[in-house]
């Protein structure tokens, strides 16, 4: 399996104390989480995209930027590029800019967001959400694959003789499909042999196992092989401790007033995925996806849901109230405890030699830091 950080990089005061970091410093420890992410030979650093509520994420290519220059090795991407919102042509230019300055270590993930408000922001209507998506996803794929491009649409206006420049590093990088709450998406992602990360953060399991099956079954249909069909998977937060019962109750008070503040801004919302199914930590803890309890417990629990999704991707996040100290001793745990464990039950060929749609500069990377190239594909994969 393979290992993702995701900062969303939400900036709300701090749900018990009431103390907020001031922008600057946030954005500053982005840079410096990815860099240790790297370090610590952790697979890849993620970005979100919100343009409303409490998120200093509206610019994730200028903090991809950043971090191209902050790394060498490590894959970059984005959770998610809300690509509903946006002009397909800015979006080649702006991503083959990052794909260039990181030496072809990007991926993207693209999606339509969780949060209504943006639409309107950008002057757009909710009722098209889809629509935009699945256009400007065309148009962009075209962009990035070819220099002279015509194109006539619904939503963006007629392009002739086209060409975004700067072009990517070495060909299209590869595009993931977000998947929360609808098939839409995964049906998009299976129609074009495109891989999907499942947000697998707010609800029970079932909710987003039907999307991931649904998403393998359509991807035979449209003819893909199964092959590509790599899945990814979040996480409903992450925090380790010596015992799950000492995670638990230090976790406690942060957990539940942000999942009482989410239920509230959500009151009279019945709609999948915008409020937390899981109130307390303890429903959190044995019921949902968030990765608290010992390091044993945490692998435990990844190599469960594998079992039921089949992931090759793992992502996870953590909760930037906690003091920054403990943050970073979080990660640390992580990957030297949890991702070891995981990697003993499950393999994958995601990110290797024998992935051809991987990153393109992703082997020379490692290869220059004298890193191993492999597969991680020793061992059986549990419940293939």
């Amino acid at each position: 399996m393979r290992f993702q950080v995701l900062d969303i990089v939400p900036h709300a005061a701090h749900p018990v104390t009431g103390v907020q970091l001031d922008p600057s410093t946030r954005l500053e420890r982005v840079v410096e989480t990815a860099v240790l992410a790297e370090e610590l030979g952790l697979d890849s650093f993620a970005v979100g995209e919100r343009h409303a509520g409490d998120f200093l994420s509206s610019s994730p290519t200028v903090l991809l930027g950043a971090l191209a220059q902050a790394t060498d090795r490590i894959l970059l991407s984005t959770g998610v590029t809300v690509l509903s919102l946006l002009d397909p042509v800015r979006v080649a230019e702006d991503y083959a800019t990052v794909d260039q300055l990181s030496r072809g270590r990007l991926e993207i993930v693209i999606g339509k967001g969780n949060e209504d408000k943006h639409f309107p922001l950008f002057g757009l209507d909710i009722a098209h959400q889809y629509d935009y998506l699945e256009e400007n996803y065309g148009l962009l794929r075209l962009l990035l694959e070819q220099e002279h491009v015509d194109w006539q649409g619904t939503f963006h206006a007629p392009l002739a003789d086209a060409t975004t420049l700067p072009r990517p590093f070495d060909g299209r990088f590869r595009i993931w499909h977000g998947s929360a709450t609808s098939r839409f998406a995964v049906e998009l992602a299976a129609r074009y042999g495109d891989p999907i990360v499942s947000a697998n953060a707010l609800q029970p399991r079932e909710n987003y196992q039907v999307l991931i099956d649904h998403y393998r079954e359509q991807l035979v249909a449209h003819g893909h092989d199964p092959s590509v069909g790599f899945v990814g998977s979040g996480s409903g937060g992450l925090f380790l401790a010596d015992s799950t019962e000492q995670a638990t109750r230090e976790y406690r008070a942060v957990y539940e007033a942000f999942a009482a503040r989410n239920i509230a801004n959500h009151a009279g919302d019945a709609r999948p995925g915008k409020a937390s199914s899981f109130a307390s930590i303890e429903d959190a803890v044995e019921r949902g996806p968030a990765l608290v309890g010992s390091s044993e417990r945490v692998a435990e629990k990844i190599v469960d849901y594998h079992r039921s999704y089949r992931h090759d991707l793992q992502s996870v996040s953590l909760n930037p109230v906690l003091p920054y100290e403990q943050q970073h001793d979080v990660l640390r745990r992580f990957a030297e405890e949890v991702v070891p464990l995981v990697r003993r039950e499950v393999s994958t060929t995601l990110w290797g030699p024998s992935d051809p749609g991987r990153a393109r500069g992703l082997g020379a990377a490692r290869v220059a830091a004298g890193l191993p190239d492999d597969d991680l594909a020793a061992t059986p994969v549990v419940g293939a």
